[in-house]
């Protein structure tokens, strides 16, 4: 009886084995290295877009008195906005941040994926692959991403300073300000303020991206949770923002003056200068810290938003990213 039962049961049909055909480990590793590479570029261009678009008007009412030698105060500020919208309507307060959007989405991609991967390559470097890196490879990281992307995007920064100083008539778009400036100024015209803007942004790239990291670090030690909440990334981003923005703002000044030179009848020419004539005709204070308490309301918002949404935007796509690996 018991050798029928074993009978029947060996002629039962069997379903074959389902096997789950896994790609070779070597192209996982490259697909997800060119997914991550790709996403770093979509979330920054995305996260430094909408971080610019909220502090628009902000930072156009900055780079006005950056510019010129009237004296920052918040009332004379509150007064030109309000001028601009009641005599261009709402829309003006946003002159020129079609050219704002068009240098910082691909400054803001170049800079959070090249911080990615020099946060990748001093990892291996100095031994701290899958761990946080130390101090000043944290600080050389940051430093040099934002030399990076100013290289590659400078031209557009000195359209969009030429943009926000000028009435409509002078420049109708982009393309008008390319050209008009090349035609009357010549080429090398779209590089002037180029050193103080690399000079500027190794500790402001530096130290932003350093107390970033840092604090998330110290965050992840004191309560250990792997990742911060949205509202915590965003302090954290504020936080790295007045700290980076604060210790490079006089260059800040020294790059706007050069930039806009042309159109305001000054004559810089070099960072020495310009600093002197600021410091001799508005003070050190005045001068070269102008408009810096306006800064210290707009750019803890813009770099809070733009780490934060970064960050949250790149930890969604990885997922869906591991979702996918699964599901296949």
């Amino acid at each position: 009886m018991a050798h029928r039962v074993d009978d029947r049961q060996s002629r039962l049909p069997v379903a074959p084995a389902t096997v789950l055909a896994l790609p070779p480990s070597g192209q996982a590793k490259d697909l997800r290295s060119n997914g991550t590479t790709l996403d770093s570029l979509l979330c920054g261009a995305f996260a430094g877009a909408i971080a610019k678009t909220v502090i628009a008007p902000l930072d156009r009412t900055k780079i006005i008195f950056q510019v010129s030698s009237k004296r920052f105060s918040a009332k004379e500020a509150f007064r030109l906005l309000y001028c601009s919208y009641m005599k261009d309507g709402l829309l003006s307060l946003w002159r020129g941040n079609s050219a704002t959007m068009v240098r910082v989405m691909p400054y803001a991609a170049i800079q959070f994926c090249s911080h990615e991967q020099y946060k990748k390559q001093l990892a291996g470097y100095y031994g701290y692959q899958g761990k946080a890196l130390p101090p000043f490879p944290r600080f050389l990281a940051g430093s040099l991403a934002g030399t990076t992307a100013a290289m590659l995007t400078y031209p557009l920064d000195m359209v969009r300073a030429r943009m926000a100083v000028t009435a409509k008539e002078m420049y109708s778009n982009i393309m008008h300000v390319f050209v008009r400036i090349s035609q009357e100024e010549g080429v090398k015209t779209l590089y002037r303020g180029f050193t103080p803007t690399i000079l500027g942004v190794i500790p402001y790239a530096g130290i932003t991206f350093f107390t970033y990291e840092t604090l998330k670090k110290l965050h992840t030690e004191k309560t250990k949770r792997s990742q911060p909440y949205p509202f915590e990334r965003l302090a954290f981003g504020a936080c790295a923002g007045l700290i980076g923005q604060s210790a490079s703002y006089p260059l800040d000044v020294v790059r706007r003056r050069m930039q806009t030179a042309g159109v305001t009848g000054s004559s810089y020419s070099t960072i020495l200068q310009t600093m002197q004539e600021i410091v001799t005709h508005e003070g050190i204070v005045r001068g070269l810290y102008k408009g810096l308490s306006m800064n210290w309301v707009k750019g803890p918002i813009a770099v809070g938003i733009s780490l934060s949404t970064f960050d949250i935007t790149h930890s969604f796509l990885l997922k869906l990213h591991q979702r996918s690996y699964f599901t296949h």
